[in-house]
């Protein structure tokens, strides 16, 4: 469906590569790294926040309804499972949770308003994070070139 590669550079510098886009990813100079390009979560929310507005769009798109502006901010935190009064799960420790505020602008019924609702939050990005994803994993050690 989709792949994406990542090659370690100077530091902690990362070139990623997905079809024919190549884009980079570092760590703030506060936490070693040399912050040439975003920090992983922030990639992992972009795609998110990506998600999230195209979805719109196309559901707009489809439904003849006009769009005029999208916006979502969205904030990953840690916090503790005593203190997530919203989480459904209970577990103990901590628990990474991430806060989502989709703005729209445009004039809508009460019907579209609530449709709309539905949608930002049914983006296939957003329903594999709620979902959770399994993970297949392997590690191959090749002699140096």
């Amino acid at each position: 469906m989709a792949f994406v590669t990542a090659v370690l550079g100077e530091g902690t510098e990362v070139t990623l590569q997905a079809r024919q886009f190549t884009w980079r990813s570092d760590e703030p100079l506060g936490a070693g790294g040399t912050d040439l390009g975003p920090t992983p979560y922030e990639i992992l929310l972009g795609s998110l926040a990506a998600c999230i507005v195209i979805t719109l769009r196309l559901y707009a798109n489809h439904k003849g309804i006009t769009l005029p502006e999208v916006g979502v901010r969205l904030d990953f935190d840690r916090v503790h499972a005593d203190d997530c009064a919203d989480c459904d799960e209970r577990t103990d420790g901590w628990i990474e949770r991430i806060t989502s505020q989709v703005t729209i602008r445009g004039t809508f019924d009460d019907a579209q308003r609530a449709r709309l609702t539905q949608v930002a939050q049914r983006c296939p990005v957003h329903k594999t994070l709620a979902n959770g994803v399994h993970l297949v994993d392997s590690v191959v050690f090749e002699p140096s070139a």
